[in-house]
């Protein structure tokens, strides 16, 4: 008699929704919640979408999974499983990201002056030559510093989150082991994926174990 337990068939109404952030209405940095506006393929007008993720802002490209519900307060939403957010690609989509007030040091006027001065090369020329924003006027080390300082907090928080949730890890265990492990923590857990029951709340042999067997680990607790 096979006793294990079977997983729950996917929704049949799961749909995908992707597109561009327009505005983040709300977004709790302790457990991902997030409400977002978005411009989305396949719809005129702006949807809000709910979900969690560690951290989003307008400019982004998100894709997300879940399906369409109805609020008694808010309407019509698409409520997201799954949510993964992306470095904006266009000019458009990445200057609303820099004047979003993630990234330390950039306003609305910088957020205009660097994509006026390096167009959609901005992110590239902040992560691989950031002595070149000094180019910019008005930007003198001390501002560059911020920015540059900045930018590696959130590739760190991204890329983070991104094998976590390849490893199966939900986003708000995700934020927890991110919290607890800060910017070492793919180093941590690709060491011992089994401190992680020790230290997060919530994750326990189960969801170690499978980290560990994707990591080709075996026999560590």
């Amino acid at each position: 008699m096979n006793l294990r337990r079977k997983r729950p068939p996917e929704p049949a109404d799961r749909e995908v929704l992707a597109g561009l952030v327009e505005h983040v209405g709300y977004h709790d940095p302790d457990n991902g919640f997030c409400v977002l506006r978005v411009k989305a393929r396949g719809h005129r007008d702006l949807v809000t979408v709910v979900g969690r993720a560690a951290a989003v802002a307008a400019g982004e490209w998100i894709t997300a999974s879940g399906q369409w519900v109805h609020h008694r307060t808010h309407g019509h939403q698409f409520k997201a499983h799954f949510l993964r957010s992306s470095a904006p690609t266009s000019t458009e989509g990445i200057e609303k990201h820099l004047r979003s007030g993630m990234i330390r040091g950039i306003g609305q006027v910088y957020a205009r002056k660097l994509v006026q001065a390096f167009g959609d090369k901005v992110l590239d020329v902040i992560e691989t030559e950031p002595e070149r924003l000094r180019e910019v006027t008005g930007i003198g080390q001390g501002r560059a510093g911020r920015i540059t300082d900045a930018w590696a907090e959130q590739k760190a928080v991204r890329e983070s989150m991104v094998f976590l949730h390849s490893h199966g890890v939900a986003t708000a265990r995700a934020m927890r082991v991110f919290k607890t492990c800060g910017s070492d923590a793919v180093e941590v857990i690709t060491k011992n994926p089994y401190r992680l029951t020790r230290d997060i709340r919530g994750i326990g042999f189960r969801i170690a174990d499978a980290i560990a067997m994707k990591l080709g680990i075996t026999g560590r607790r």
